[in-house]
């Protein structure tokens, strides 16, 4: 389960609380806490 800080490459990932959807466009990217509810693990979209 991806969580907030970790790098994870290209792609969306959907906050498991909210459902958020965060895009990271280049592979270097770290996964940001959710801008909507501030949870921190995520899940592939």
């Amino acid at each position: 389960m991806p969580h907030t800080g970790e790098t994870l490459g290209k792609g969306d990932y959907q906050c498991k609380q909210c459902g958020q959807v965060i895009t990271l466009d280049e592979d270097k990217d770290r996964l940001p806490p959710c801008p909507e509810c501030h949870e921190t693990e995520y899940k592939s979209a």
